[in-house]
């Protein structure tokens, strides 16, 4: 049975001296994004975030990196069997933010068409979904030990 709460999980390696953060082409809906997906019956956050990150990308995380970001994501974006048994009055559900460090190849499932390695600055620009941005943001952030330049003035 669906969760009422969704998964991110993102993918950070150090490749040299720079920070590398891989980013999935969605095989439908055709955009850009981190590992997502849905907490199952009982599942923690966590377990769901360990879960989807096997599936989607065939790599057993031992670590997670809870990030401070949530993002809230309507309920209308899920089949309508999905959250059948979910009460009426569930309007959003909250999005939990988690990072991981990949030390091997990613093995994509069905649900990419490809995956690339990017560097901060174009991680940001090819990533559809402001959550996903905001979430690198932050772990872009605790990487470095420090807050960027205000983008917004």
């Amino acid at each position: 049975m669906r969760a009422t709460f969704q998964i991110l999980a993102l993918p950070y390696r150090k490749k040299g001296e720079a920070w590398e953060f891989c980013v999935f082409h969605r095989t439908e809906p055709d955009e850009w994004q981190f590992t997502s997906g849905g907490g199952e019956d009982d599942e923690t956050p966590e377990q769901a975030a360990l879960r989807e990150i096997w599936e989607e990308t065939g790599f057993h995380a031992e670590h997670l990196t809870r990030l401070s970001s949530v993002s809230y994501v309507p309920a209308n974006v899920f089949r309508e069997d999905a959250r059948a048994h979910w009460p009426k009055d569930i309007y959003v559900v909250p999005e939990y933010h988690f990072a991981y460090e990949c030390t091997q190849e990613i093995v994509l499932s069905h649900e990419h068409r490809e995956c690339v390695w990017l560097t901060y600055p174009d991680a940001q620009r090819r990533l559809k979904w402001d959550s996903n941005k905001t979430a690198l943001y932050e772990l872009w952030c605790r990487l470095n030990g420090r807050l960027e330049k205000t983008l917004v003035t």
